[in-house]
C-alpha cells in the first residue's frame, strides 16, 4: 500500500507524529520550544481551573456566612424607629408563600471592654429560640459550659452569679479579650438614660457564656449575641425590635417576593435584600473574577502561540524529511495532518495534564495552605484580610469543561499554519537543503 492510499490520520501518519516529538541528537533547541508549549498549555489551564475554583469558592462561602447571620431580607422602619408589635407582624410575614422563619432583632454599637483590652461591637439581641437556629452559630465548634447550647436568658445562678443573662461571642473576640467560658465581659452604649446632665453612656457587664465560629472574621471578631429582653433594656428601644430578618426558601428570588412581604408588614416598612445590602461587594468579586479569568486566558493564548513557534522551527528543521515522504508518495494532506497531529498531541496532553493537576490541587487547596503556612512560618490566607477562616474552592465542572475546551481549541487552531506550511514545502528545495 502506498503512502498516498492511507487513509487520514491512519497509524502511519501518528506514528510519524509520535516519531517528531521524540527528541534526536541536533534537535535539542526544538524538543526545549515543544516542552515549554506543551508546560505552557499545562501551566495555563491549571492555572485557571485554580482560580476559578477559588473564586466559586470565595462567592459561595462568604454568600452562605452573609445569609447565615444577616438572613434573606430586613424589615426596618423607615423612619428608622423600633417595630413596635413585632410578634403581630412577624406572624403575617411568616404567612408569605416562600418565607420559611421571621425572626426579631435588637441591634446597637457598643464598646467591648474587658480587662485586656477594647474594641467596638455590634450587639444582637435575639431570643434563645432564634439563635438556636443560625447555622453559623450553633454548629460543632460551639463552646459551651455544659456541652450543649447555652442558655442566654437570665439564670437564678451562673457561676455564682445570681439571675446573670449570657452573651455569646466570636471566637476572635474572645481570643482578642482573652476571655473564657465564665468571664465578665463590659459592655457600654453610647447612648444611655437621659439625666439633668445630659445623656450618659449606659454600662453593663455580663458573663461569657458560649464562643462560637462562624468561620468568618467579620462575624467573629465583631458579633455579641445577647437575650432579646436584655437587649431591649439595655438600648432602652421601648419593647421594640430594631428589625426583623426574613429567611425564604430561594434566597436568589426573594427579591421577587418583596411587594407580597411589604403588603403583610403594612405601612411605612422598609424592606433591603442581601442582593441590595451587599451589591457593591458581590459586583466587585463578579468583576475581579472576570478580570483575573481574561488575564490568566491569555496565558493559555501565548503557550499556543508557543505551539506555533515550536511546529514551524520542526516543520524547517523536517524539511528534507518531508521532501522525502514526498518522493515516497506522501500527499500534502497527509503532511498536513502529521504535523497537524505533532501540535495536537502537545495541546491534548498539556491540557488534559492541566486538568489533572488543576483538580487535584482544589481538592486539596487548604492543605497546601497549611502545608505553606507550616514551612514559610506566615499564612498566606490571613482570614483578617480574606474574612474566610479556610481557603475555599469549589470546581464548577462546567466552567472546567469550558476552559478544557477553550485550551484545546486554540492549540489545535495554532497547528494549522505551520502544517499547511509543511504541506506546501518543495520537495526539490528539501532535498536541495538536506
Amino acid at each position: 500500500m502506498s503512502l498516498a492510499s492511507t487513509r487520514p490520520f491512519a497509524g502511519f501518519e501518528w506514528m510519524l507524529a509520535l516519531r517528531y516529538l521524540r527528541p534526536h541528537r541536533g534537535e535539542g533547541f526544538v524538543s526545549v520550544i515543544t516542552m515549554f508549549s506543551l508546560l505552557g498549555i499545562l501551566t495555563g489551564v491549571a492555572t485557571l481551573i485554580v482560580v476559578m475554583s477559588v473564586f466559586n469558592g470565595f462567592h459561595e462561602e462568604l454568600l452562605g456566612k452573609i445569609l447565615g447571620s444577616s438572613g434573606h431580607a430586613a424589615i426596618l422602619r423607615s423612619d428608622g424607629s423600633t417595630i413596635q408589635n413585632y410578634d403581630a407582624m412577624a406572624s403575617r410575614i411568616a404567612k408569605v408563600a416562600g418565607v420559611t422563619s421571621v425572626l426579631a432583632l435588637v441591634e446597637g454599637q457598643v464598646l467591648a471592654s474587658s480587662p485586656r483590652n477594647s474594641s467596638g461591637a455590634l450587639v444582637r439581641g435575639m431570643s434563645e429560640k432564634d439563635l438556636a437556629l443560625l447555622p453559623d452559630i450553633n454548629n460543632k465548634d460551639l463552646k459551651t459550659a455544659l456541652g450543649n447550647f447555652p442558655n442566654i436568658d437570665p439564670q437564678p445562678t451562673f457561676n455564682g452569679l445570681e439571675k446573670a443573662a449570657g452573651v455569646i461571642i466570636g471566637e476572635g473576640m474572645a481570643r482578642r479579650h482573652q476571655l473564657v467560658l465564665g468571664a465578665n465581659f463590659n459592655l457600654i452604649a453610647p447612648d444611655g438614660p437621659d439625666t439633668p446632665v445630659g445623656n450618659i453612656p449606659h454600662s453593663r457587664s455580663f458573663p461569657v457564656v458560649g464562643i462560637f465560629k462562624a468561620g468568618m472574621s467579620e462575624i467573629d471578631d465583631n458579633v455579641i449575641f445577647l437575650p432579646i429582653g436584655e437587649a431591649k433594656d439595655f438600648f432602652a428601644t421601648e419593647n421594640g425590635a430594631t428589625s426583623l430578618q426574613v429567611m425564604v426558601q430561594e434566597p436568589d428570588k426573594v427579591q421577587g417576593q418583596v411587594a407580597a412581604i411589604l403588603a403583610a408588614a403594612g405601612p411605612d416598612i422598609l424592606v433591603q435584600t442581601w442582593q441590595a445590602r451587599n451589591l457593591a461587594f458581590f459586583n466587585a468579586l463578579a468583576v475581579e473574577r472576570n478580570v483575573v479569568t481574561v488575564v490568566l486566558s491569555l496565558v493559555v493564548l501565548v503557550a499556543a502561540l508557543n505551539i506555533i513557534s515550536g511546529l514551524y522551527m520542526m516543520v524547517k528543521d523536517k524539511g528534507s524529511n518531508i521532501a522525502i515522504l514526498r518522493t515516497m508518495g506522501a500527499t500534502s494532506s497527509t503532511i498536513m495532518r502529521v504535523f497537524f497531529l505533532v501540535g495536537a498531541i502537545i495541546g491534548t496532553v498539556g491540557t488534559l495534564s492541566g486538568l489533572v493537576i488543576g483538580v487535584l490541587i482544589c481538592w486539596n487547596a487548604e492543605n497546601i495552605r497549611k502545608l505553606v503556612q507550616w514551612i514559610s512560618g506566615v499564612d498566606p490566607f490571613n482570614p483578617e484580610f480574606y474574612y474566610l477562616a479556610q481557603l475555599p474552592a469549589r470546581i464548577n465542572y462546567t466552567q472546567t469543561f469550558a476552559v478544557v475546551l477553550f485550551a484545546l481549541l486554540l492549540s489545535y487552531v495554532a497547528t494549522l499554519y505551520p502544517a499547511w506550511k509543511a504541506s506546501k514545502l518543495d520537495p526539490v528545495e528539501g532535498l536541495r537543503s538536506a
